[in-house]
């Protein structure tokens, strides 16, 4: 049976890293998805930060049920001067 609550999935990059979602999770719409991904975000951006290196990124992204990246949000590490 196919599910008709849409489905969403997490992606985390860091560097050249890229975790493969494989754990979806039902939202109703693709706000609410967004809701969800700013709380797991939120978790995740202490122990992101720490882990930084000078000049480079970390983000975390929505993707939809056929894994397309919809949002994204993104922690740049960049120094000045």
């Amino acid at each position: 049976m196919v599910s008709a609550v849409p489905q969403y999935f997490l992606r985390i990059c860091q560097g050249t890293y890229s975790g493969g979602p494989d754990q979806a999770f039902e939202s109703a719409d693709q706000n609410s998805a967004w809701v969800e991904m700013t709380k797991v975000c939120g978790d995740f951006v202490g122990g992101a930060c720490r882990g930084l290196n000078q000049d480079s990124g970390w983000s975390m992204e929505l993707l939809d049920a056929h894994k397309r990246c919809t949002a994204r949000i993104r922690l740049v590490a960049e120094r000045l001067g």
